[in-house]
């Protein structure tokens, strides 16, 4: 299962005084706790199916790819302009550099090109077995 993640900042790991937090309106409020939630439930979701994956001994069949230090522009879902396009690229290429996890020093990109191998060669067991 290869899982691909639209990015998140680390916005929700910051903290906040009780001066800041009692200037916010109701609106600032609820746009924190929902940035937060949707962490967390990304964060959820793959702590999940890796322990999934682990427990069934297959966790080299499992790959989120997620980039969760996204800044400026590149947060905008709506901006679709050249100069984001480019600066996402360049967050993809730096994020193939980096180590998949603390426990997996492997690269995303090494990562990457072992998934496409196991499939590619699933594929052709698949189409060898087809043509008997």
């Amino acid at each position: 299962l290869l899982s691909l993640g639209t990015g998140t900042t680390s916005e929700f790991d910051k903290t906040h005084t009780a001066e800041e937090t009692a200037k916010w309106g109701a609106l600032q409020r609820m746009l924190v706790i929902q940035q937060m939630t949707e962490a967390a439930s990304s964060y959820m979701t793959d702590y999940y199916l890796s322990t999934v994956f682990q427990d069934l001994h297959s966790q080299n069949n499992y790959l989120r790819v997620q980039e969760n230090a996204l800044t400026g522009t590149t947060t905008k879902a709506d901006d679709a302009s050249e100069a984001n396009m480019e600066l996402l690229a360049q967050v993809g290429e730096n994020l193939l550099k980096k180590p998949v996890s603390k426990d997996n020093p492997e690269t995303y990109e090494e990562a990457l090109k072992r998934f496409a191998k196991l499939l590619s060669d699933r594929k052709k067991l698949r189409a060898n077995k087809a043509s008997y």
